[in-house]
Parts: C-alpha cells; sequence; structure tokens
C-alpha cells in the first residue's frame, strides 16, 4: 500500500479526540508566534530567568551527586558509573533526597517510597489521572481557570474537568461542596480535587490558611483525593503551609516540580502518593506501575543535575533560589507598578495583585482572543497569553495573563508601554 493510500485513511476525525480540543493546540500558538514576530516582547510563556543559567553547573551537579554516590552511599565506581548509565528504579533514583528537600523547606514528612521521580509535573498529572479514571462516572474537579497541563492530562485520560468556582482566595471550598452534591445527584464519582494554593497558573492567586483548613476538611469529610500542585510557592513575599504540610488523613497528593526551581531543562517533576491502596501498597506503588510502561523511568543523569544541586544548598531550594526569588519579586513589583502608571486611570481596565509566583491577571473591557494576540504581536510587539485558553474557552474572553518572570525591568517597562497602547487604541 502506497503512502497516498495510507493517508486517506487518516483524518482528525479517526484520530483521538483530544487532538481537536482547542486546549491542545493552544500553547503551540504562542511558540508559532513567537517564531513569526521575533522582535515582539513576551509576557506569555512561564519560564525561569535566565541570567544565571551556566553549563558549568551542571557539571558541578553531577560531580557533587557521585561523591554522594561514593561518600554516603558507600558505592564503588563501577556502581557510580551504572547509576548514571542504567535505567535505574521505575519510582526514581533520589526519591531520598527529593523527601530531604521537602522536609526542609515546606515540612512535608514524606517517606522516600511514597515519592516517585516522574519526567516533569506533567507526567505525574498524567500518571494520576490515568490511575483514577476508571469507567465513565469518573469526574476530576479543578478551578476555572485551571493550568492549561492539566486539561492536556485530562484530556489524554479521557477524564471529565468539571470547574469549581475560583475567588481572589483560591479555589471556593464551599462551591467545591456543591459541585459534590452535584456529582452525587447525577450519578458520578468525584476521583479528585485539582489546585494550587500557592500563586496559582494562570491567575497567580493564593489561598489564606483558613482557606486551606476549610478545603482540606471538606475534601477529608466528602472522601475526596485533592491534587495539590506546587511548582512556584518558593517564589513568595510569605511562605503559607502547604495543604500536604497541614494533612493529616492522607487526603493529599502532592505534585512537585524541579522546572521552575531546578532546570526546566531536565525535565524532572515528581509526586507524592502515600495514600493506601486496599490490596495494593502505596498508591506510588500503583503509579510506578504505570509509569514502567509510559517512560520506563525518569533520566538518572537529569536526576542527577537536581540531586546535585539539592545536596550543594543543603536540601534548600529557597537557599539554592535566594538570587531567583529577588529577582521574582523585583520583576512582579515592577510590573504592578507599571500597569498603575500606565493604566491606571483606564476605565474598565483593572488586575490583580499577587503576593508571588510569574503571573498577572489583566482584565479589559473588551475581548481578548487569539486575533487579538496576533494583532498585538505584529502591530504592537508585544505576547500575552489570552485566559480564555484556562477556561476550556468557556470563559475568560476579557482577560490576559503576563508573565513576569523571564524579563528585564527594562524590557517591562518597554512590554507595558506597548500592552497600554494596545489596550488605550482599543478603548477609543
Amino acid at each position: 500500500m502506497d503512502s497516498h493510500g495510507l493517508s486517506t485513511r487518516l483524518s482528525l476525525e479517526t484520530l483521538h479526540g483530544s487532538l481537536a480540543d482547542p486546549a491542545i493546540s493552544s500553547m503551540n500558538l504562542l511558540n508559532e508566534l513567537i517564531g513569526e514576530y521575533p522582535v515582539a516582547i513576551s509576557m506569555a510563556a512561564g519560564r525561569p530567568y535566565e541570567e544565571f543559567f551556566d553549563v558549568r553547573l551542571i557539571h558541578e551537579y553531577i560531580d557533587a551527586y557521585c561523591e554522594h554516590l561514593r561518600n554516603d552511599r558507600k558505592l564503588d565506581e563501577a556502581e557510580v558509573t551504572r547509576t548514571l548509565f542504567q535505567y535505574g528504579t521505575t519510582k526514581g533514583v533520589i526519591s531520598d533526597l527529593i523527601a530531604r528537600n521537602l522536609a526542609e523547606d515546606e515540612k512535608i514528612e514524606a517517606a522516600p517510597e511514597s515519592v516517585v521521580v516522574t519526567v516533569g509535573a506533567q507526567e505525574a498529572m498524567f500518571l494520576i489521572l490515568r490511575a483514577l479514571r476508571a469507567d465513565e462516572r469518573d469526574v476530576l474537579l479543578a478551578p476555572a481557570p485551571t493550568y492549561v497541563g492539566l486539561t492536556g492530562a485530562a484530556l489524554l485520560t479521557d477524564t471529565p474537568i468539571w470547574p469549581v468556582r475560583s475567588t481572589e482566595n483560591g479555589i471556593d471550598p464551599e462551591d467545591l461542596v456543591l459541585q459534590l452534591k452535584r456529582a452525587e445527584e447525577q450519578g458520578k464519582r468525584v476521583r479528585a480535587c485539582y489546585v494550587t494554593p500557592d500563586f496559582a497558573n494562570p491567575t497567580g492567586t493564593s489561598m489564606d490558611v483558613p482557606a486551606r483548613r476549610r478545603l482540606l476538611e471538606g475534601a477529608e469529610a466528602s472522601g475526596v483525593l485533592l491534587l495539590e500542585d506546587n511548582a512556584y510557592g518558593v517564589y513568595g513575599s510569605e511562605r503559607l503551609p502547604t495543604l500536604k504540610a497541614l494533612d493529616r488523613s492522607g487526603t493529599v497528593a502532592y505534585i512537585g516540580s524541579f522546572a521552575k526551581t531546578g532546570m526546566p531543562g531536565a525535565r524532572v517533576g515528581y509526586v507524592v502518593a502515600d495514600q493506601h491502596v486496599a490490596g495494593g501498597g502505596l498508591l506510588a506503588d500503583q503509579l510506578s506501575k504505570l509509569k514502567g510502561m509510559l517512560t520506563v523511568n525518569t533520566s538518572p543523569i537529569a536526576q542527577a543535575v537536581i540531586a546535585g544541586k539539592l545536596l550543594l544548598n543543603d536540601f534548600s531550594l529557597i537557599k539554592a533560589n535566594a538570587r531567583e526569588i529577588a529577582i521574582y519579586q523585583r520583576n512582579l513589583q515592577h510590573t504592578l507598578g507599571e500597569l498603575a502608571r500606565r493604566l491606571g486611570g483606564c476605565p474598565g481596565v483593572s488586575w490583580n495583585t499577587p503576593k508571588g509566583g510569574f503571573f498577572v491577571t489583566v482584565t479589559v473591557p473588551f475581548g481578548v482572543d487569539d486575533a487579538l494576540l496576533e494583532h498585538a504581536a505584529g502591530d504592537y510587539g508585544v505576547l500575552f497569553t489570552p485566559m480564555h485558553h484556562f477556561y476550556g474557552g468557556k470563559d475568560g474572553f476579557n482577560q490576559l495573563r503576563l508573565s513576569i518572570s523571564l524579563l528585564t525591568p527594562e524590557l517591562i517597562e518597554e512590554a507595558v508601554s506597548r500592552l497600554a497602547a494596545l489596550i488605550t487604541a482599543r478603548l477609543a
């Protein structure tokens, strides 16, 4: 059979339904626009600051990990070499070091066997949803708006997402209870609720401690697993206890990532899944089975890089990222100041004021769609992310997300100036 004959049988309608969903292609749009308009200043991508990147650090981190293997684990040279070059265990070779980091920075007591090291937090989300989605009754609750990576993982695992109202204080525990009741009435089974208590992507909002406790109490009473995603918690002006640190009943599965705090290129994340599965050990053990069939294991070399950074900084990412924390706080305050200076008097234009993280949400009195984004890139030289991408295309049509992480103060000033020109032109 020639390729033309096969191509006549292939159509989007015959492939998995997720491929036709706008959420799957939303981030590709930004990459295409960055390539098409290289001089546009991007306040779209939530990438870490790059000034402190140094190739020599990779070697220092790997050397530090090898010394750890020799001195602390008492491995000989053949075993050290094998640890880096061979596949390694499915759960990961640095689970114990991650557990020490969690104890140091987050006061989370995690047994190493409850940790599964994943290919970024994205794989962790996929593994959890794949394990929980047993049949058509199963649904996932998540705040609206929510991280597109979670939306994508849900699409790939055929897991319907039911939105829960989100406020300036994060996910609304009262609406969570209402959604649980609604699901029960419709014969659905809520398997979990995804939540980002610290500087959520895309809104930048956080939950105060009373709201965290209410959420935990409601989830525990309802028997619902909370999936806590904490990629940005280090980067705040104040540090609040994570849900996992407050959890006393195994209600929280904790998803972590070293993309923003270690090295995005390493693609190392993890999940702490210490819940007991009747007849099946820990939830982490079940996730490990799935990972073995998906990615086999997470690159030991990538894990070694992250381990070295932890080892050289006394297992504290707060210590390791002291310079970055200062940069992100500076950039956040500078962006908020520039928005006030450029757009403070514009009718119908407002924005939130996060205390940390990478993102600010701007609300405007007109539609913000992908066509406006392309217009902004081509005619004004600035990129942002339309918020409708985080609502599954069902809301957020008059909002945009600004990322403050990658830019210098000078570029922030220029980017906000260009954005202000676009907004004032639309208002006129």
